[in-house]
C-alpha cells in the first residue's frame, strides 16, 4: 500500500505487541471501532510492533483489519518510537489530515468514547466531557439506561421491557460479571432481598449491567435473576462502568425515583442488612452506620467467630478447637489462599513471626481463613502453617470478609485480648517490624517508632556512595523499598535520592562491598526491555 494513498485521511499509530496482555485486551476495541468508521473512508489505523520475531507479528497483524510498518522495517519503527516517544504499550498516537498530531491519549478516548470520540480532536474530547458533565446534573433514569438504538431492558425469559415501566421507581444497576466468584456468591443474596422486597409491594427493581465476555456465561447468570438485564455486550455497559467509575464487582449503584444517584455501591449494606438498607438513603445508611458501630464496640472474640453450632475453629489433625479456648488472647485472622502469589510470598514472614512470638507469649495464636477453592488446595496450604483455622467452605468466612471490608488477601486482622479490633493492617506491622511489632497495639507501635529514630541517630544524614555517584543519597524514612545494592527488601530507613527512585540499605550504604549487584538474575519481564503491570506494559 502505497503511503501516497494515506494522505488526506485520520491516521492512528498503533503501538502493540503480541505478547503484551493490555495490547491483547484493546485491540478487539480498536477493531470494533475501526469497523465502524470504515465507512466513512478517511480514517486508516497503522500498526507497529514491537514483537520479537516476524512469526509473532504475523500471527498478530492477521487479526488487524488495518495496514503494518513492514516487521523487517525495524529502522522506521524504532524511529517512530522515539519520535513519539513510546514508554509503554498499548499506545494509539492520531494524526490529522495535515499530518499534525491531533492526541497522544488514542488509547483512552477509544476506550472512554469508543467512535463516539471520533475524529479524535480536543475540541471533541471537550464537547463529550461536557455533555457528561450535563448528563450528570440533569440525571434521569431514562439518560442512564436509554440509548439512540435501544428504549428498553429484556427481562430473565428474553421478552424486552420499556425503561419507561420502571421509572419513578427506586432501581438498582447491577455490575455483575457472572463467571466472577464474587458475583455468584452475592447475587443469591441480592435475589432474596429483592424477593422480599417485592412481597411487602416496595416500589423497587434491578437492573443488570452486565460485564461478560460469553453470551453463555451472559444467559446462564440472567436465569437467576428474577429482575431486568440490559442485552449482553450491549455498548452501554461499558459506558455505565466508567460514569459510574465502578471500581469493584459486585457493585449495585442504587438510583431513586427521582433519577438522581443515592448510592454509589449498596452491596455490602445489601451483604450485612438486606431489606433493612431499603429504601437506600443517606439517612438510612447512617442508621445502618450506627448498628454497625454498635456491633463494633460490644465485639468481642465468640461475638465475631461463632455462628450458631459453629462455636470451634480446627487443628492440624482436624482437632476441634472451641473458640471459648481462644477467649484472652491476642489473636491474629489470616485472610489468604493458596492461589494467591503475595498471600505465598508473605507466610514464611508470618511464620517466623509467629514463632518467635509464642516464644515469648502463649497467649497468642492465628486463625487461617481460606478463599481457596477446592479442599486439597486448602489442605495442601494449611499443611505448611503451624496454626489453627476455620474449616474450609465454613459459612463464617462470609461474614468474617463482609465484618472486616475484606477486599483483598493476604489481609491480617489482629484482635486483642478483650475481644476488640486492634488494628486490620497487621499485615503491613509484620512485613515492616516482624514480631516486633507484636501486641500491635498503637502505643507499643509509638515505641518502635521511638527505637528506629534514636537508631538513625548515630547515621550520617547524606553519604555518596560508588553504586550512585551522581547524586547524594539521604537517609530518608521508607514504608518499603528494595534495595539497589543487594536486591533485598527493605524497610524503615534508606539511603535514598529520589529524582532516580535509588536505595540502598543503610548497612550497604555504609559497608563498602555490600552494595554490589547480582546481575546473574534473570529478568523476569515478558520480553527483553519490557515489564507489565497489569493495564500497561511499560518500557525500561
Amino acid at each position: 500500500v502505497k503511503i501516497q494513498s494515506l494522505k488526506g485521511k485520520k491516521i492512528g499509530l498503533y503501538f502493540s505487541a503480541s505478547w503484551c496482555g493490555p495490547c491483547q485486551r484493546f485491540t478487539p476495541n480498536l477493531v470494533e471501532l475501526y469497523n465502524e468508521l470504515s465507512e466513512k473512508g478517511d480514517f486508516e489505523v497503522v500498526f507497529v510492533s514491537a514483537d520479537e520475531d516476524d512469526e509473532s507479528f504475523k500471527g498478530y497483524f492477521s487479526k488487524m483489519p488495518w495496514l503494518a510498518i513492514p516487521f523487517s522495517d525495524s529502522e522506521t519503527r524504532d524511529r517512530l518510537d522515539g519520535l513519539f516517544k513510546v514508554m509503554g504499550i498499548p499506545f494509539l498516537v492520531i494524526i490529522d489530515e495535515d499530518g499534525k498530531v491531533v492526541s497522544d491519549d488514542g488509547v483512552e478516548i477509544v476506550r472512554e468514547y469508543g467512535v463516539e470520540g471520533y475524529p479524535f480532536t480536543r475540541k471533541r474530547i471537550e464537547e463529550l466531557r461536557e455533555q457528561e458533565e450535563a448528563a450528570r446534573k440533569n440525571q434521569s433514569l431514562r439518560s442512564i439506561l436509554v440509548s439512540s438504538s435501544r428504549d428498553y431492558l429484556v427481562s430473565n425469559d428474553g421478552k424486552k421491557v420499556s425503561v419507561a415501566e420502571i421509572e419513578g421507581k427506586t432501581v438498582g444497576l447491577y455490575f455483575s460479571l457472572s463467571s466472577y466468584k464474587s458475583c455468584a456468591d452475592f447475587t443469591p443474596k441480592l435475589v432474596q432481598t429483592y424477593e422480599q422486597l417485592k412481597a411487602k409491594g416496595d416500589s423497587f427493581e434491578i437492573v443488570t449491567i452486565p460485564l461478560d465476555e460469553e453470551e453463555d456465561s451472559y444467559k446462564q447468570g440472567l436465569e437467576s435473576m428474577p429482575w431486568f438485564s440490559l442485552p449482553f455486550k450491549d455498548k452501554s455497559c461499558e459506558k455505565l462502568a466508567r460514569y459510574f467509575e465502578l471500581s469493584t464487582l459486585p457493585s449495585l449503584v442504587v438510583i431513586g425515583p427521582d433519577g438522581k444517584t443515592l448510592q454509589p455501591n449498596a452491596s455490602e449494606a445489601i451483604e450485612g442488612h438486606g431489606i433493612l438498607a431499603y429504601p437506600f438513603t443517606a439517612e438510612k445508611f447512617a442508621e445502618l452506620e450506627e448498628i454497625e458501630k454498635a456491633k463494633r464496640e460490644a465485639q468481642t472474640l465468640e461475638s465475631i467467630l461463632v455462628s450458631g453450632d459453629l462455636n470451634f475453629v480446627i487443628g492440624k489433625d482436624g482437632a476441634k478447637v472451641p473458640v471459648s479456648d481462644l477467649v484472652g488472647k491476642t489473636i491474629l485472622l489470616y485472610f489468604s489462599a493458596h492461589w494467591c502469589p503475595p498471600c505465598r510470598a508473605f507466610l514464611p514472614k508470618l511464620i517466623e513471626a509467629y514463632h518467635k512470638i509464642k516464644e515469648v507469649d502463649s497467649a497468642f495464636e492465628v486463625i487461617f481463613i481460606s478463599s481457596d477453592s477446592d479442599q486439597p488446595s486448602f489442605d495442601e496450604f494449611f499443611s505448611g502453617m503451624p496454626w489453627l483455622s476455620l474449616p474450609f467452605g465454613d459459612e463464617r468466612k462470609a461474614s468474617l470478609s463482609r465484618y472486616f471490608k475484606v477486599h483483598g488477601i493476604p489481609m491480617l486482622i489482629a484482635i486483642g485480648p478483650t475481644g476488640k479490633t486492634i488494628t486490620t493492617e497487621a499485615r503491613d506491622l509484620i512485613v515492616l517490624h516482624g514480631a516486633n511489632a507484636y501486641p500491635f497495639t498503637e502505643d507499643h507501635l509509638k515505641e518502635i517508632e521511638e527505637q528506629y529514630k534514636e537508631m538513625a541517630r548515630e547515621w550520617p544524614e547524606k553519604l555518596k556512595h560508588n553504586l550512585h555517584e551522581q547524586h547524594d543519597l539521604i537517609l530518608t524514612q521508607r514504608r518499603d523499598f528494595i534495595c539497589d545494592g543487594c536486591e533485598e527488601e527493605g524497610h524503615v530507613w534508606s539511603y535514598n535520592c529520589e529524582d532516580c527512585d535509588f536505595d540502598l540499605h543503610p548497612m550497604c550504604a555504609m559497608e563498602e562491598g555490600k552494595g554490589k549487584k547480582d546481575d546473574s538474575k534473570e529478568d523476569q519481564a515478558p520480553q527483553e526491555g519490557w515489564v507489565c503491570d497489569g493495564e500497561v506494559c511499560h518500557r525500561v
